[in-house]
């Protein structure tokens, strides 16, 4: 892969940002501070980004006129920056932001495949970084950590949900229809997979439930006949996944076809279930499909750096782009509030030693719930809700085809319920 010249790293690769206000006020500022995004905009993984550009116009709304840290006014420059869904590209990325551009900080959000090759450079660089949306199982010990033993890392962080959250939320989930309780589960050969088969299966297994695995496989595969196969053979009437959206589209069709989706009850779908583009592509397949949300236009929480509500968030977005809302929204944003409570709090935002210890000590309410890295489950992480629910047709009148409805909360009662689980085959 070709290396990523200073101009193509600003330029090229997905849009960069310099905030105007903190530009504007640069004269009138202390100092500037440089903070990095990267995410997924394009590719495979790009519904994940689609919303980043409105996160992107909030934030340099609400940091046009600086942003105080004690007794100084800081300009704020951010630089995002789009991997393309390409692990290698978004390590480039990464150290083009560290090296060239000189950041005090990263935030980097959406799935392993972006977030861990920037974690990784990050760590190595001495850069304090702050990541969300992958489970934190692949984060921490897909980067080395140890079970038992102190926490490798220094300079970076992860906060959201993890594989605890998942076992509460799925067997909440499941609990509300009666199923066989025999799931079929296909988990790929990748970071987000190996994870959940070696942490959450066992907890399912252990709550009553017989998993059906026909092992890993991998990315790009393109017929799932073999699978298709045990669990109908075995009557899953539960199936769940964490697969990319290709492969899920590729998998559920054939399914269709070869009539296992007529046996299902619950299809629970991780990753590739989260956002409208991927389950409207499936048509009718798409309809009552079950999904897990780490940020929900219902939760109760506002952006402490922006003042938007959840439901100001997405409304805001919908009438500014005409699209629908996506959890990443709320996902992407909260990044941002959680790494500028670590800045305000470092006291100093350019000691880079500074705001990495401030984050470690970090206790504040973003628009996705409360961020601790005070309190485990192991050091650099805080651990976040994930909700049940799933995609239904939308009422007569929305400009929408499909709604996103909450229909379980264990894991975080204050988000409130909206519908009732209907079976898939219904």
């Amino acid at each position: 892969m070709a290396i990523i010249t200073r101009r193509q790293a600003i330029v090229g690769a997905g849009t960069s940002l310099a905030l105007a206000g903190g530009l504007r006020n640069a004269a009138a500022a202390d100092a500037t501070i440089k903070v990095g995004f990267i995410s997924p905009r394009t590719g495979p993984l790009g519904g994940f980004g689609q919303t980043d550009g409105y996160v992107l116009d909030l934030v340099k709304k609400a940091v046009a006129k600086g942003f105080a840290v004690g007794d100084k006014n800081f300009a704020v420059t951010v630089i995002d920056q789009d991997t393309q869904s390409d692990p290698a590209r978004a390590g480039q990325l990464a150290k083009g932001l560290i090296n060239d551009q000189k950041i005090d900080m990263m935030l980097v959000v959406s799935t392993p495949e972006t977030i861990n090759p920037v974690a990784d450079a990050c760590e190595a660089a001495g850069v304090p970084c702050i990541s969300t949306v992958m489970p934190w199982e692949a984060w921490y010990f897909g980067r080395g950590a140890k079970p038992g033993a102190p926490s490798p890392f220094k300079w970076t962080y992860h906060f959201g949900f993890g594989v605890e959250e998942f076992h509460k939320c799925y067997v909440s989930q499941w609990a509300l229809l009666e199923t066989n309780k025999k799931v079929g589960v296909l988990y790929p050969n990748d970071a987000d997979g190996n994870a959940i088969r070696e942490h959450l299966a066992p907890l399912l297994a252990k709550g009553g439930y017989t998993i059906v695995d026909p092992g890993p496989y991998e990315d790009g595969t393109t017929d799932y006949s073999a699978q298709i196969a045990k669990f109908k053979a075995e009557k899953c009437e539960i199936f769940n996944s964490f697969p990319i959206p290709p492969d899920f589209a590729a998998f559920w069709r054939q399914a269709a076809q070869q009539g296992y989706t007529k046996i299902c009850k619950i299809v629970q779908t991780a990753k590739t279930g989260l956002f409208p583009d991927t389950i409207e592509a499936l048509g009718s397949l798409g309809i009552n499909i079950a999904s897990a949300a780490y940020w929900h236009k219902a939760f109760p929480y506002k952006s402490s750096l922006t003042g938007v509500s959840s439901m100001e968030l997405a409304d805001g977005y919908e009438a500014a782009t005409g699209k629908q809302w996506t959890q990443q929204l709320g996902a992407s944003l909260a990044a941002f509030d959680a790494g500028f409570a670590a800045l305000k709090n470092s006291g100093a935002p350019n000691d880079k030693a500074a705001v990495a210890k401030a984050i470690g000590g970090l206790k504040t309410t973003t628009i996705n719930g409360v961020v601790d890295f005070t309190s485990g489950p192991v050091a650099n992480v805080s651990p976040g809700p994930i909700i049940g629910t799933q995609w239904v047709k939308a009422p007569a009148g929305s400009k929408f085809k499909l709604d996103y409805v909450v229909v379980e909360n264990a894991t975080d009662p204050s988000v409130p319920v909206g519908a009732k689980l209907l079976p898939f085959n219904a």
